[in-house]
């Protein structure tokens, strides 16, 4: 670490393109690479001797869990570290420290009551979310191991945007690249050399995300870290823990949300279409989150400035920031939309290349992914609620799309005209479509005012629009 020397970026001066740039591109980049050794699983999995169609659907089942454990990561980490970024530009380096060190209690405290109840209650919950009795043996072999490694989960995931709201962006991004290149390595050894199949599996995540997390640690207790990670900013403070969770909310329901939705669609697609579609929707989730691993990467990097702006009242800043981040996003979007319209199979076949799930798989995929470019809006709008602290509205939408929208419809589409298995796949074009421009044009028209010095001093309501630039 003593040998590492990582570029800051001071988000007080300078072009905030540039400055959200600084951020993001590590950021995407790290994003990748934390998706790339999640999917690599998958696709080692799914190339398992006889059993990898099968052993990949049981995997697919533990994503609903491994959902909620990051769901409390955001409740936390997505939740302290805005505010800890407002505090900075606000010079309130004290305020900043107990933030963080209140975060790292809380993820700890979390990570140990989730593993006790995943531990205890992994059978039942797995069955519920779909498990049948042939994939239920892949699905526990997985999820047990994945378990006993939640704690270096949270603390690589929650506490990493500390490093990002300090300006050290590439820093941030070795923190998975770390645990992304043990993960690539390790997997096809414990899979395949020790045979240890999905277990193997597990233990590489594990061991990868304990590298990460201790490289986080060592770097935010280190010298290089501008505001240090301190045993004397661990006392917990009801009301800041309040207040982070307040913000965190957003992120932990869309989290949780999704989890919901992808027990709502395993259970769903188990009735209409059995083991091969649950498949299917294993490896879309996977296409999904390879092609919206950018977009979260690119809004989590402007999330930063953008706080960090709002604390230091640089509102002009804000606004070039949001018309930079909607378009980058929404013209990515509309390209990912039209690459996967040209080549759909070739994404199925990265995980499974059997002529069932290709049959079933692409026109899911065509479904699936129609107007994706829609889902960029709820990113830019969520993004930009919990980057200025309106936590009320950002966990509205978060609820709104998942809950309100997506699993009413998986439920109830496939009664609608005999569509049946498509009716599942459906749920997800109509939900980015309502729920992402509902999203955005709520923040449009709240926000952009506020930002006004103008109109804010007429409102006057808001905490914003109380502190006026002169």
């Amino acid at each position: 670490m003593k040998l590492i020397h990582s570029h800051q970026t001071d988000f007080s001066t300078g072009s905030v393109y540039r400055n959200i740039m600084e951020v993001a591109v590590p950021m995407i980049f790290a994003q990748l690479l934390n998706l790339l050794y999640n999917i690599v699983d998958r696709i080692f999995i799914g190339r398992i001797p006889e059993v990898g169609a099968t052993a990949l659907t049981g995997v697919g089942l533990c994503f609903p869990i491994i959902t909620l454990i990051t769901a409390f990561t955001y409740l936390f980490g997505n939740g302290g570290s805005p505010l800890f970024s407002m505090e900075r530009g606000r010079g309130n380096t004290d305020e900043a420290e107990k933030l963080m060190g209140n975060t790292f209690v809380m993820l700890l405290a979390t990570g140990l009551v989730l593993i006790i109840v995943g531990l205890l209650f992994y059978r039942p919950i797995l069955y519920l979310f779909g498990a049948s009795d042939v994939t239920f043996p892949y699905a526990s072999s997985y999820i047990r191991i994945y378990l006993l490694g939640t704690l270096f989960v949270m603390i690589s995931l929650g506490m990493n945007p500390f490093i990002n709201a300090q300006g050290f962006g590439e820093m941030g991004m070795l923190t998975v690249l770390l645990g992304a290149v043990l993960n690539i390595a390790l997997d096809p050894l414990f899979i395949f050399v020790f045979h240890l199949g999905v277990r193997g599996a597990a233990l590489a995540t594990v061991f990868s995300q304990f590298v990460s997390a201790a490289w986080v640690i060592r770097f935010l207790t280190g010298r290089q870290a501008v505001i240090c990670l301190k045993k004397s900013a661990f006392k917990i403070s009801g009301e800041r823990v309040l207040r982070i969770m307040s913000l965190g909310m957003s992120g932990f329901f869309m989290a949780f949300t999704n989890s919901l939705v992808q027990v709502v669609c395993n259970a769903t697609l188990q009735r209409w279409g059995g083991d091969t579609y649950v498949g299917v929707m294993t490896v879309l989730n996977s296409v999904r989150e390879i092609f919206t691993m950018p977009v979260q990467g690119f809004t989590g990097g402007a999330s930063p400035v953008i706080s960090f702006c709002y604390g230091g009242k640089m509102y002009d800043k804000i606004k070039k920031s949001i018309f930079f981040v909607t378009a980058v996003c929404v013209i990515y979007t509309f390209v990912g939309w039209g690459i996967l319209r040209l080549f759909p199979e070739f994404f199925i076949r990265i995980f499974n290349d059997s002529g069932e799930m290709l049959a079933a798989g692409v026109p899911a995929l065509h479904i699936y992914f129609f107007g994706f470019c829609f889902m960029a809006l709820q990113f830019t709008g969520q993004s930009v609620f919990v980057a200025l602290g309106k936590s009320r509205r950002a966990t509205f939408f978060s609820l709104f799309r998942k809950a309100v929208i997506v699993t009413p419809l998986t439920i109830l589409l496939p009664y609608l005209g005999g569509l049946g298995t498509d009716g599942v796949f459906w749920a997800e074009p109509i939900s980015n479509l309502v729920g992402g421009c509902a999203c955005f044009i709520t923040m449009l028209v709240t926000i952009l005012p506020e930002l006004d010095p103008r109109e804010g001093a007429q409102a006057g309501h808001d905490s914003l629009r109380e502190k006026k630039e002169p």
